[in-house]
């Protein structure tokens, strides 16, 4: 019999198939994977004095859809709450419209992307945020303050049995868990940078909802040059960031202060902006650009900024609300 030998580089290139190939395989087998879930529909439980349960599971498992339904006042504010694994607070508490990416109460609609989207006036919001659980989930919602009691509801809710959790093509550890850092209606000063999340531990960033106002009334382009801010994240305790972005309409993707108004990509989106009142909202997502970070992480904005030490326009005051979305393990 002949035998066949393999030269180094064929060697090489055999294991590097094989590694592609045990990443990439399936760590569990399709029997393995349970689809569940529920629907609520015009339901009247909910109230502004407590939450009330939309569903619970007991199990390990991943959430993978929710889509919410309605028509009452201060809507969007509606409080969702995810808790995961039997936490007394949750890890993921949001705002309906602040969760999806959406500020100022903004009703444009329909637009959408792969992982959430408003298609209604004022509802028919949903995500297929990848929501990992080791144990249990519970979700609950709560009406706004100001919102008439016991309006009519929909919702449905639905996730798979040991669905594992990929970001930029990479599967997450078992224990990753999705949590939701907040800011909430934060006046910074001009040229202030403050940290928009601090974590110690190792994890992957996923992805950020900005809403900001600036107060400034001056009537020319210096209005809106809060935007000239860079986003920053320090990794690991770094002194020094790696800069995220040339500017802060940048970072969302938009350009000259976002002149060409809303849009919606699957990267990051402008869902409200009204230069005359100096306000935006927009989103950003890290899943196909994933930061992967394994000692911390502090992530920051600022208020206007320097070049070569020289202040660009004349950045006001600024209010600030951030959500900031962390896989943690």
């Amino acid at each position: 019999m002949k035998k066949i030998c393999f030269g180094k580089g064929a060697a090489l290139a055999a294991g590097a198939f094989l590694l592609a190939f045990a990443t990439h395989s399936p760590a569990q087998s399709l029997s393995d994977l349970k689809t569940f879930g529920t629907a609520g529909k015009q339901q009247t439980q909910l109230t502004t004095g407590q939450e009330s349960e939309l569903f619970h599971y007991s199990g390990k498992g991943c959430l993978t859809h929710m889509w919410f339904g309605g028509s009452f006042k201060n809507y969007g504010e509606t409080r969702i709450r995810i808790y995961v694994d039997g936490e007394t607070n949750a890890s993921i508490d949001m705002e309906m419209f602040l969760g999806h990416g959406i500020g100022f109460d903004d009703s444009a609609a329909p637009w959408g992307i792969a992982r959430f989207g408003k298609t209604g006036d004022p509802s028919g919001v949903y995500d297929t945020y990848r929501i990992p659980f080791g144990k249990s989930v519970r979700i609950t919602a709560q009406l706004a303050p100001g919102a008439p009691e016991h309006p009519e509801f929909w919702w449905i809710v639905r996730g798979t049995e040991n669905l594992p959790v990929e970001l930029g093509g990479v599967k997450l550890p078992a224990n990753a868990r999705l949590k939701l850092y907040k800011l909430t209606n934060y006046t910074a000063q001009p040229l202030e940078e403050f940290p928009l999340c601090n974590v110690k531990d190792a994890g992957a960033f996923y992805e950020v909802t900005m809403v900001a106002k600036g107060s400034s009334a001056r009537g020319d382009w210096t209005d809106l040059s809060f935007m000239e801010g860079c986003m920053r994240a320090y990794i690991g305790g770094a002194a020094s960031p790696l800069m995220l972005s040339s500017g802060l309409e940048d970072y969302f993707l938009g350009t000259y202060y976002f002149n060409k108004g809303k849009y919606y990509t699957p990267v990051a989106g402008l869902t409200h902006f009204d230069p005359g009142t100096h306000e935006f909202s927009a989103y950003r997502f890290h899943d196909d650009d994933p930061i992967f970070f394994h000692n911390g992480l502090r992530l920051t904005a600022r208020c206007g900024e320097k070049v070569d030490g020289r202040v660009i326009g004349n950045p006001p005051k600024t209010e600030y609300t951030t959500y900031v979305w962390l896989y943690q393990w």
